[in-house]
């Protein structure tokens, strides 16, 4: 129990350290962040539950007024804006992705990591972040999704060096990967 609650913590703070990597702007209001490989990784060593339970409490942090999203924002504000839809996804994401590295059983883990941060972090998430910034800037959910095309390499690459980091750390500390336990 304890193990879990201090790996739940650590991993909100990786989140919270991956924001301080500056992020890029782009005209449609939603930046491009080092913390989407945070959620993956959330997901692909933690498992379902930790994983999700990690993200939930780096945005409660947030929520609190914590300025822990990429570029110092925080606050309730911000799960009303362009990006809320994302923020909203982001626990499900690694729940998603936890759950298909649990599951997975067979297979390369670099591989397995890989397809199934690109499933709940990529797939799974820009689902939530398409419709909500659809609701927000009052925008067609197909042109959301077109428009969300421009982040699909830079999320697959996350996805890719999620699957090489989870599957270096099994190597070298099988215990430390609780998706595999």
């Amino acid at each position: 129990m304890e193990k879990n609650v201090t790996l739940i913590a650590l991993f909100a703070a990786l989140i919270a350290a991956l924001g301080l990597i500056p992020p890029i702007s782009l005209p449609i209001g939603v930046p491009i962040t080092a913390q989407g490989l945070g959620i993956m990784l959330c997901g692909t060593v933690l498992g379902a539950k930790r994983g999700a339970l990690a993200v939930l409490l780096f945005l409660l942090l947030v929520a609190i007024g914590l300025p822990l999203l990429a570029g110092g924002r925080g606050g309730a504000a911000v799960f009303v804006g362009a990006t809320g839809g994302f923020l909203f996804g982001f626990p499900i994401a690694a729940f998603v992705t936890g759950l298909i590295v649990e599951k997975w059983r067979t297979g390369k883990l670099a591989v397995i990591a890989s397809v199934a941060a690109i499933i709940g972090c990529v797939l799974v998430l820009y689902v939530f972040g398409i419709i909500g910034m659809s609701i927000v800037l009052g925008k067609p959910i197909m042109a959301m999704a077109a428009v969300m095309g421009v982040y699909v390499p830079g999320d697959i690459a996350k996805a890719v060096i999620a699957g090489l980091l989870t599957s270096g750390l099994y190597n070298i500390r099988p215990a430390s990967v609780l998706s595999r336990s």
